[in-house]
């Protein structure tokens, strides 16, 4: 029989959710996060099966379903996903910080049921007979009153449990923690992010919805949103590292990732007055922002890498059955691929999603790492132990870095990005065998992904065990 519990959650995150109502709230974001992959994974059958000759006749598609469906597989597979873990974060950090007891507690249950709201508006769209999709970057649109409704309704989710937050540091009951620190500077950079959007859309409020006007109106405020990532990578990295055992990782890299992430996140609304709005000049300045990206995560990742290390010449070497240890190195593998490739980027072919590709897939793997060491078992519903658990991370980490590998390859022989089938032009025989060695990649991946998002959602749908927090020995809570 597999071992129901993999990892224990990592020292003071018990008494975080030690309520029923605290329990609910990170339920219903655990809930949201896992069905916004399935709904993706759903609209990207659906999306294979609008383009399998003969279907096209029989099936009667929406209006631009492919590129509806395109739209809405990539928003919940990369925004909604992405938010809704920080929704679960948010809570965790503001519970943390309150001791247990919050104040505004209600405007946490409220944020939830709106993002859940803002999911329905945003997929339905892609089942009526009206709107636009524009494949713009960072968040692409359909141009309906109901699909942008749904990104109002998301983005105001999050900042109601960003307030909630803040609101709690002022008279916290506990100390602030480097995880604190992580998620507060995330939520930061997030509220400076909707204050980019806001000031595109008063530049934009007389033009009518188009791709350029959803391109202008999402580039910066997108970019700053990369920070948010790496904000909530860098704290799952160390939360992950704090797991096995309890031994926490240095706390000052993750301070100092925090102060590093909220100061270069701050200056995005100035480039709207300090720069001609929606110029080259500003669409190159925004770009110029993601080269303050690495840093914070170079730096936590070889601190907790160091510690790793040393525990391992001490003899005290991190288990590759343990996932906590499994998703957070190869978690570091494929981001770090990933950032590799992104140094021979130019944005016309395919290098460029293989850069992030690689990028988004290492976040994602740390994240599959939350909800097995921290999400799940905070709910008393820990996944189990066994070769599926082991199977579906590498087969994820393994099919991404594949795919991303793939995707460089056909875009070192010009392969162009943003285009599928005919339209390719992939004359090249090394063009032709990069996209091939991106399907296989991505055909383990999705295979790892739905295993995934098999494995939680029977979690969740278990009925819970009272959940525990081991006691950890005095020897576990020195830092590494």
């Amino acid at each position: 029989m597999p071992e129901t519990h993999p990892s224990p959650p990592p020292p003071g995150f018990a008494d975080a959710v030690s309520t029923a109502a605290a329990r609910r709230e990170l339920w219903g974001w655990s809930a949201l996060a896992i069905s916004s992959l399935a709904v993706a994974g759903v609209f990207a059958l659906l999306l294979a099966l609008s383009r399998t000759p003969g279907l096209g006749e029989v099936v009667s598609w929406p209006a631009a379903f492919f590129h509806k469906g395109l739209v809405i597989h990539v928003v919940f597979s990369f925004v909604v996903w992405f938010l809704a873990v920080f929704g679960a974060l948010l809570h965790l950090a503001t519970a943390r910080l309150a001791g247990g007891a919050p104040r505004l507690a209600p405007l946490g249950i409220l944020a939830v049921w709106m993002a859940v709201g803002a999911s329905v508006l945003l997929f339905a769209p892609a089942f009526l007979d009206r709107g636009e999709p524009t494949l713009n970057d960072y968040v692409p649109a359909i141009v309906d009153p109901l699909y942008y409704a749904g990104l109002v309704a998301l983005a105001g989710a999050l900042a109601l449990a960003v307030l909630r937050l803040l609101v709690n540091l002022a008279g916290r009951r506990a100390a602030w923690d480097p995880f604190v620190h992580a998620i507060a500077a995330s939520g930061f950079a997030y509220l400076v992010a909707l204050l980019c959007f806001g000031l595109a859309y008063w530049r934009l409020a007389d033009d009518p919805p188009s791709h350029a006007f959803n391109e202008d109106l999402f580039w910066g405020g997108g970019h700053v949103l990369q920070f948010v990532n790496v904000g909530l990578l860098v704290a799952a990295w160390w939360v992950l590292a704090a797991a096995p055992g309890g031994r926490a990782a240095r706390e000052w890299p993750l301070t100092g990732a925090a102060a590093w992430i909220a100061l270069f996140a701050l200056p995005g609304p100035f480039l709207y007055f300090t720069l001609e709005p929606f110029s080259g000049v500003q669409a190159e300045a925004f770009t110029d922002l993601q080269y303050a990206l690495a840093p914070p995560a170079a730096v936590v990742a070889a601190v907790i890498g160091l510690g790793a290390a040393r525990r391992w010449r001490a003899g005290a070497a991190p288990s590759w059955k343990d996932p906590a240890f499994l998703c957070l190195a190869l978690s570091f593998a494929v981001f770090a691929t990933g950032g590799v490739l992104g140094l021979f980027v130019d944005g016309a072919d395919t290098r460029t999603p293989a850069h992030y590709h690689g990028v988004i897939a290492g976040i994602n793997l740390a994240f599959m790492g939350l909800f097995f060491v921290v999400f799940l078992p905070l709910l008393g519903r820990p996944p189990r132990r066994g070769k599926l658990l082991y199977a579906q991370v590498w087969l994820f980490a393994g099919g991404q870095t594949v795919a991303a590998l793939g995707l460089f390859w056909a875009g070192g022989y010009g392969a162009p990005r943003k285009t599928a089938g005919a339209a390719q032009g992939l004359d090249d025989v090394g063009a032709i065998a990069g996209m091939a060695l991106n399907g296989v990649g991505a055909l383990l991946a999705v295979l790892g992904g739905v295993l995934f998002i098999w494995t939680v959602a029977a979690a969740l749908l278990r009925k819970p065990q009272e959940p525990q927090e081991p006691q950890t020995s005095e020897a576990g809570k020195e830092k590494a």
